[in-house]
C-alpha cells in the first residue's frame, strides 16, 4: 500500500521524497488500516459473546453514539451519531455491545444508508428481538469539502424493524426519546 501511495504523490505533482512527505506513505497506510479495521471483525461475535436470557420487553435505546467512516466514493471521512434501539424478546445483549457493532461496520468504506441497514439487520438476526430502530445523523465531507460545498447539511437516515415499523406509538416514543436532551 505504501509503494501505491508513493504513486498517488507523484501523480499530485509532489515529491515523495522531501523531507514533510518521506514517511507520509508508510503513516496514510497505517491510518486507512485502522479506519477500515471492520473489516477484520465479524459483527455476529461482537454480538454472540454477550447474548443474556432476561425476561425484559420493554424499550433499551442507546443514543449519541459517535463514529467515524469512509465514504465508500470518494474515500472521504463521514461522522456523526447513531441511535440505536430494541425490544427484547427474551434476550438482551450487553450495553457496550450496540456501539462496538456500530464501529464494526462504521470501520468499513461505507454508504450511509447501508451502515444503518447493517446495523439494524444484525440485531434483528441476532436477538430475535420485538423491534429494531436505527437512525444515524452524520455530516459527510465529500458534501462540504468537494461537490456542492454545503457546510451545514446533515443527512439522516432510519431502519425501523418489528415493532418500531408497525407500531406508530412505539416508533414515536423511540423518536421522542433520541431527540431528548440531557
Amino acid at each position: 500500500m505504501e509503494e501505491q501511495i508513493r504513486y498517488i504523490l507523484k501523480a499530485l505533482g509532489e515529491d515523495p521524497d522531501r523531507e514533510g512527505l518521506t514517511k507520509t506513505p508508510h503513516r496514510v497506510a497505517q491510518a486507512l488500516a485502522f479506519l477500515t479495521q471492520g473489516y477484520q471483525q465479524d459483527p455476529a461475535k461482537v454480538i454472540n459473546d454477550a447474548l443474556f436470557t432476561e425476561d425484559y420487553e420493554e424499550m433499551i435505546v442507546q443514543r449519541d453514539i459517535d463514529f467515524y467512516s469512509l465514504c465508500e466514493h470518494h474515500l472521504l471521512p463521514f461522522f456523526g451519531k447513531a441511535h440505536v434501539a430494541y425490544i427484547p424478546h427474551h434476550k438482551i445483549v450487553g450495553i457496550s455491545k450496540l456501539a462496538r457493532l456500530v464501529d464494526v461496520y462504521a470501520r468499513r468504506l461505507q454508504v450511509q444508508e447501508r451502515l444503518t441497514n447493517q446495523i439494524a439487520n444484525t440485531i434483528m438476526e441476532k436477538l430475535d428481538p420485538l423491534g429494531v430502530a436505527v437512525v444515524i445523523e452524520a455530516e459527510h465531507l465529500c458534501m462540504r469539502m468537494r461537490g456542492v460545498e454545503k457546510q451545514n447539511s446533515m443527512i439522516l437516515t432510519s431502519t425501523l424493524l418489528g415493532a418500531f415499523r408497525t407500531r406508530q406509538e412505539t416508533r414515536q416514543e423511540f423518536m421522542t426519546l433520541i431527540r431528548q436532551k440531557n
